[in-house]
């Protein structure tokens, strides 16, 4: 939490993915303006890991899509009293997506990224797992911050919409991709890009090795944009003996033996 919502670090990284998504969306918006056919960015039906497909756009109207939570947003309010040992609860957090509003923060480089996709005609679009029961609280919390226009439905889509369950977001990016031409996704977990990286049956060295696929190493970067959250979230699994494998645990060598002992000086001849 100190690194997430404290540190320049943390700050740094989030600017250069944002900046880095603001060139990209320029880029793109440049090919379209040239006649250039484009592709979306989000996985379609089907579509496996091995083997994704990514429609053709035609001419629907271009958009990026984001994360709401630590992607756009940094939810200081709720996770000051996380860091103070008050365990997570979801009615807890109901209660945040609807009076919070006031006491969050956007993510560093946010607002600078929809600037720029806003003055190239890119719609933002966010995906998110808050409720639909408080989607005029949480389009109002993203208005104040300054990512209006934000409108449910169309540029905000909430766990329930597109007939989604849980926590997945494919059916949502599915229902988006059906009106704009997703060129670009920006999110905190790997699920912000595609449910398959959280398939029940994908064995943790599995999942971690996904993302360096032939065809999912090439899209960081480049049509998708992660974020750093370190704080909760898919990424916080693995035993010790998954982290740290025990064929590359190192032991010191005991005091003396040749390994801790300095070599002589070599003696050159001028």
């Amino acid at each position: 939490m100190q690194f997430l919502y404290g540190s320049g670090e943390a700050a740094a990284l989030s600017y250069q993915a944002f900046f880095g998504l603001a060139n990209y969306i320029i880029s793109m918006a440049s090919d379209r303006a040239v006649g250039h056919d484009l592709r979306s960015v989000v996985m379609s039906p089907g579509s496996t890991l091995d083997a994704p497909i990514f429609e053709p756009c035609g001419d629907k109207p271009l958009a990026v899509v984001l994360d709401i939570d630590e992607t756009a947003v940094l939810n200081l309010g709720f996770e000051a009293d996380a860091a103070s040992g008050v365990p997570y609860d979801q009615a807890r957090w109901d209660a945040w997506e609807r009076t919070g509003g006031g006491d969050v923060t956007a993510v560093p480089g946010a607002l600078d990224m929809v600037k720029a996709a806003k003055a190239e005609n890119v719609a933002v679009v966010f995906n998110s797992n808050r409720s639909t029961v408080n989607a005029d609280k949480t389009a109002a919390m993203l208005a104040g911050l300054g990512f209006a226009p934000v409108v449910h439905g169309d540029t905000l889509w909430l766990q329930g919409d597109a007939a989604s369950t849980g926590s997945g977001k494919d059916a949502r990016r599915w229902a988006i991709a059906k009106k704009y031409c997703v060129i670009a996704m920006a999110g905190d977990q790997l699920g912000d890009f595609t449910d398959l990286f959280n398939a029940s049956a994908q064995a943790f060295e599995a999942r971690r090795a996904s993302v360096g696929g032939r065809y999912t190493s090439v899209l960081w970067g480049h049509g998708w944009f992660i974020l750093p959250n370190p704080v909760y979230g898919s990424a916080l699994k693995g035993a010790m003996g998954e982290v740290f494998p025990l064929d590359k645990r190192w032991t010191p060598p005991a005091a003396g033996s040749p390994a801790t002992t300095a070599p002589a000086p070599e003696i050159k001849e001028k």
